[in-house]
């Protein structure tokens, strides 16, 4: 969904508090702002140690093959039988709270990023590991070919970002912004529909409507990832903190699992019709 974590907020918040204790921050009123004697900048730690693509497309790796590691996990503890509801466990259930709780600390002390983004993909993992084992049961193959569409997704995003092709511009990102935390809202509304022991038929639906709404939401998924290249990109420019690799990276495997879970839920929807 919406990265809490990937936004402008968050990014001038972070440089803000970087730029003061580096010495970077403008003058405050009543100082002398004279010309002082020539330096090479100031002495701090973000020099020492900075966000990079590459050290973000790193961490992403790390968090990838964590998530693939407990996905195999919550893969194995989900019980399957033709004519019975598949078993979840509730540990593998709690993974999307533990996730979340991850994703919201990191919002707020991004300094324990390397710590929390581990957690963070091993409790997703087993969450996404068991909800593929119960779509897998019952339409085998679908499990490949939503993973195999996210990584064309992404690939293709990935070079439309890069060929300035998608522009992210402030416009856009109000856009597609906006449009998440919409969908976060009646996803959240459905849930609680279901818990009182009701349901909204159109999201596992397969009627045209259905078909459409799954398309939409799994396109805007996409965008989300043009939003979290651009905060990569910008983050390195800016010379953010190393620690932010790490953020960024857990932003970046938010979206992506989102859209993965998104593309299985539509082709199930397709197959079924």
């Amino acid at each position: 969904m919406a990265n809490p974590i990937l936004n402008d907020k968050a990014f001038n918040e972070v440089v803000d508090t970087g730029a003061a204790s580096a010495g970077w921050a403008a003058p405050q009123a009543g100082t002398h702002a004279g010309a002082p004697g020539i330096h090479d900048g100031p002495i701090s730690t973000w020099q020492a140690g900075t966000m990079t693509v590459h050290g973000t497309a790193t961490a992403t790796g790390v968090l990838f093959v964590l998530l693939l590691a407990a996905a195999a996990v919550g893969w194995s503890a989900v019980t399957v039988n033709d004519g019975v509801p598949a078993q979840f466990p509730v540990w593998t259930l709690l993974g999307v709270l533990v996730g979340f709780g991850c994703v919201i600390a990191m919002r707020f002390r991004p300094q324990f990023a390397k710590v929390l983004g581990p957690i963070y993909a091993l409790a997703e993992g087993v969450f996404v590991g068991a909800i593929s084992h119960s779509y897998e049961f019952y339409q085998k193959g679908i499990v490949v070919q939503a993973a195999g569409a996210t990584i064309g997704v992404f690939a293709v995003m990935l070079f439309l970002y890069r060929t300035n092709i998608i522009k992210v511009t402030d416009r856009m990102r109000r856009i597609v912004v906006g449009a998440t935390l919409g969908i976060m809202v009646f996803y959240g509304i459905s849930m609680l529909i279901n818990l009182f022991g009701g349901s909204v038929g159109f999201l596992t639906g397969t009627s045209a409507f259905s078909i459409g709404f799954s398309f939409l939401v799994a396109g805007l998924a996409a965008f989300n990832l043009a939003l979290d290249f651009d905060f990569i990109e910008k983050g390195a420019k800016a010379g953010l903190p190393k620690q932010m690799e790490w953020v960024a990276a857990v932003g970046l495997m938010v979206t992506i699992v989102w859209l993965y879970l998104e593309i299985l839920r539509l082709l199930s929807k397709l197959n079924r019709r």
